[in-house]
């Protein structure tokens, strides 16, 4: 597939290693650096989805998301992306990264004001208490992470692990230039929907979901997507 993903949020947390590591799949083993894990919550949106040799369709290639992720690696040590949840507003893609990518997609209802810089996101998984309201500004001048920089280690992801319902281990490559990597800010109390966000509440990371320790964005890539491959290792179950 081809997507393009825009105007990013990268809000990350950081988190003791133990913790992510109880929650992740067997096989999976937290990715750190310089002794840190990381959570984070990248709300964009998704422009111009298509298959490959197909035209963007309205009403279905343009919606948006919202993930909480973490950074992991395999037994060989190959890095990339494991996501707690992606949350988005069609119901389509909901249904297609569930059934052919493994993804815990859920549907919610989400909406984004611009205006100028700064970017008004709120998200509501549907028939749970689960959201996230953000404002947040990106600057203009960008410049892509410097390599064993914290920003890299945290945007630098080229590989998604998932796991299916039997415990099997997925991964999905994508392919896009590096991120242009841009300031942000987060806008407190006096912007459109003041910063909260509850996602966590279902994982034990002993985090403040008000501070987060390391924000930045991106106005945006050009993505390729490629299909699943199964992961070598064998009937993995979710590891303690």
């Amino acid at each position: 597939m081809y997507q393009t993903w825009t105007d990013l949020l990268f809000a990350h947390w950081r988190v003791e290693p133990e913790r992510i590591q109880r929650t992740l799949p067997k096989g999976l083993y937290v990715d750190t650096l310089a002794g840190s894990a990381y959570v984070g919550v990248v709300p964009f949106f998704m422009r111009n989805i298509r298959p490959r040799g197909l035209p963007a369709v309205p009403g279905i290639s343009n919606f948006l998301e919202l993930n909480v992720r973490t950074y992991v690696h395999d037994e060989a040590g190959t890095p990339g992306v494991w996501f707690y949840s992606l949350d988005c507003n069609q119901a389509l893609a909901v249904w297609t990264a569930r059934t052919f990518f493994h993804l815990p997609y859920r549907h919610a209802r989400m909406s984004a004001e611009c205006a100028g810089n700064r970017i008004a996101y709120a998200s509501a998984v549907r028939s749970t208490s689960l959201r996230c309201d953000v404002t947040y500004a990106l600057q203009r001048d960008t410049a892509a992470a410097r390599p064993e920089t914290l920003e890299f280690f945290l945007v630098e992801r080229y590989l998604l692990y998932s796991a299916a319902a039997d415990g099997r281990l997925f991964t999905g490559q994508v392919h896009h230039r590096p991120y242009p990597v841009a300031a942000a800010e987060i806008i407190g109390d006096e912007a459109p929907r003041p910063w909260y966000c509850n996602l966590f509440d279902p994982h034990d990371f002993g985090i403040d979901a008000a501070r987060p320790d390391h924000v930045c964005g991106s106005p945006g890539v050009e993505v390729e997507v490629f299909g699943l491959e199964r992961h070598l290792l064998r009937d993995a179950t979710v590891g303690k």
